[in-house]
């Protein structure tokens, strides 16, 4: 399975980095304090450290196996850790790739190479979601973070984020939203490991399942339409994101109050453009795809509308 060439190590350094870099990620976001912390205070983020890296696992071994499937020669996954810095909203990592060492000749390789993670992924944070609203503590555990949260003065006067929502999330509040359930708001989602680990894994599915360039969704278009469509929808989308950008980039500087866009679109806009690229290579063996593969294509984007957030993150007086 390892050759000379490609030792397993570097895979097992970064995954036990990103163990570390998350756990203290997670136990910021639970507990809603810097460090530093002792075992005890990290051990409350064990679940969204597993949950985490259960979905980015899942995702990226998803395109792992589906590659060998097709003998297409991909390392394991390099999981991507990201350490606490001031200033940075962080989860703990940025998540993980594989890199491919041989050529896909064809598009359905590509097709089934490229759909594979995100599907997998998707999946993967379904359960985790369902796992954590069927599992909602008491209102006492929010109560243990924040004493005064029921108080008509919580929350003046402080600087609020809030998650944002997407239709998927609102789907499932709807459904577990009981009388015997107190369903956290997206303001204090974060402190929910489990919720906020299937978040996580929904926004990495949709910034991924965007159709532009080398990203899976762009894998997934090219595959299913050809270069001239998929130039078209690349645009297409490029223009979207850039418009999200500008709108949250105006709603931040200017307190407009649209609470619609994320200035980190402009963001990943431009590394799409310079890093990734909007086009995507030419395949040498591309035939059109059997309704089975294209059927599966459409759910793929269909799940990237459900899980996208227009404004992933909004920080408010």
């Amino acid at each position: 399975m390892f050759d000379k060439k490609h030792s397993p190590i570097i895979h097992v350094v970064l995954f036990i980095v990103t163990i570390a870099t998350t756990l203290l990620a997670g136990t910021e976001w639970i507990t809603g304090k810097p460090g530093p912390y002792d075992f005890f205070d990290l051990s409350v983020a064990f679940p969204y450290t597993f949950s985490v890296l259960f979905i980015i696992g899942v995702h990226e071994f998803g395109h792992y196996f589906a590659a060998r499937y097709h003998k297409v020669d991909v390392t394991l996954p390099y999981f991507i850790p990201f350490p606490p810095l001031a200033g940075f909203l962080n989860f703990g990592t940025m998540g993980a790739v594989i890199k491919t060492r041989s050529i896909i000749v064809s598009n359905k390789a590509m097709f089934d190479i490229g759909i594979a993670g995100p599907i997998a992924g998707f999946i993967a944070a379904l359960i985790v979601l369902v796992f954590g609203y069927l599992n909602l503590p008491e209102p006492q555990y929010i109560l243990s973070i924040h004493p005064d949260y029921f108080s008509p003065s919580y929350g003046q006067n402080a600087i609020s984020l809030k998650f944002g929502s997407s239709i998927l999330f609102e789907l499932f509040n709807s459904i577990f939203n009981t009388p015997t359930n107190f369903i956290p708001p997206m303001t204090e989602i974060y402190h929910y490991p489990y919720l906020t680990a299937g978040w996580l894994g929904l926004f990495i599915t949709a910034m991924n399942m965007i159709p532009v360039g080398q990203l899976d969704g762009g894998h997934i278009a090219y595959s299913m339409f050809g270069q001239r469509k998929h130039e078209v929808i690349a645009s297409i989308f490029m223009i979207l994101l850039i418009l999200l950008g500008i709108l949250g980039a105006l709603d931040s500087f200017f307190e407009l109050g649209f609470n619609f866009g994320w200035m980190g679109w402009l963001f990943w806009a431009l590394i799409l453009n310079f890093v990734i690229k909007v086009k995507h290579p030419p395949v040498f063996n591309f035939k059109p795809l059997d309704t089975k593969r294209m059927i599966l294509g459409y759910i793929s984007f269909f799940i990237l509308i459900i899980s996208f957030a227009p404004s992933p993150f909004v920080i408010s007086l």
